[in-house]
């Protein structure tokens, strides 16, 4: 204790006199110790997380000590303004005001758990979609846009003359699959799907990148309104639904083979 308000007395002197002295622990405060420190102005917090930890390095600058023999003031962190706030029965310690945070805590409230669990899942989503662009540094326009102008390209007479065999049928399947997306996109907005197609398809063969507007079902263009999808998902999406496929394919080969496996009875032997 004597190391904790040596450093406090340290660091809050001069012109920082003014300046609080927060202590987070993760271990227990007996009640003796908080308040000789509550006395020496020290506001103490105990039984902390350790992920609550990591995040308050990375929100406030510092660096977690195991030992008070290690305390100086180059291992604090800095914030402008800690205190306590009582939501409900839960009682939450708020750190606000950091220099350069590069953590933060979103709280969520809501009525009920499932109001709770739906924004929750919301934020995350949103989250990892920001994520994932910042990491490729490239998007994809959105709104069935992309779906529609890799099927035009993959049905071009150009690329369909150099593909040979039966693998030109897959070619042509697997751009009619690609349908799907816009497809399901006009059916959750209430519009028929095959109006829906032909619009963009029109607006297509003008040379335009063009999307689903869920407000009008008509054509739009997705860049300049903004909408966009990940490129690790659409890149993930074109891999997976190849690889289902091509398992589905091997499933129905070998249930084939089973059935052709099956030798028939003798002609002096009962079927058992």
């Amino acid at each position: 204790l004597r190391k904790i308000v040596d450093l406090k007395n340290t660091v809050c002197s001069g012109a920082n006199k003014a300046c609080g002295f927060v202590l987070i622990n993760q271990k227990g405060i007996d009640p003796l110790s908080l308040d000789i420190l509550a006395k020496q102005g020290i506001f103490a917090l105990r039984r902390a997380k350790r992920r609550n930890m990591e995040r308050l390095q990375l929100c406030c600058g510092g660096t977690a000590q195991n030992s008070v023999d290690d305390l100086t003031p180059s291992v604090l962190g800095r914030a402008g303004l800690v205190y306590e706030h009582v939501l409900g029965e839960n009682k939450y310690t708020y750190v606000e005001e950091c220099a350069a945070p590069r953590s933060v805590t979103v709280l969520i409230k809501g009525p009920s758990a499932h109001v709770l669990q739906q924004t929750h899942d919301a934020v995350r989503d949103g989250l990892r979609a920001v994520k994932n662009a910042i990491e490729d540094g490239a998007l994809v326009a959105g709104a069935g846009a992309f779906q529609v102008a890799c099927r035009q390209q993959l049905l071009r007479p150009e690329f369909l003359r150099t593909v040979q065999g039966k693998a030109k049928m897959g070619v042509r399947a697997f751009a009619e699959a690609l349908l799907v997306i816009p497809k399901t996109i006009a059916v959750n907005g209430g519009y028929d799907p095959m109006d829906v197609l032909v619009a963009l398809e029109e607006e297509m063969a003008d040379g335009q990148v063009v999307g689903i507007d869920l407000n009008t079902g008509e054509a739009l263009d997705p860049v300049q309104e903004g909408i966009w999808d990940n490129y690790r998902v659409l890149r993930q999406q074109l891999h997976s639904c190849a690889v289902i496929a091509t398992n589905l394919l091997h499933v129905d080969e070998v249930m084939r083979a089973g059935r052709a496996s099956i030798k028939a009875p003798n002609p002096g032997e009962e079927e058992q």
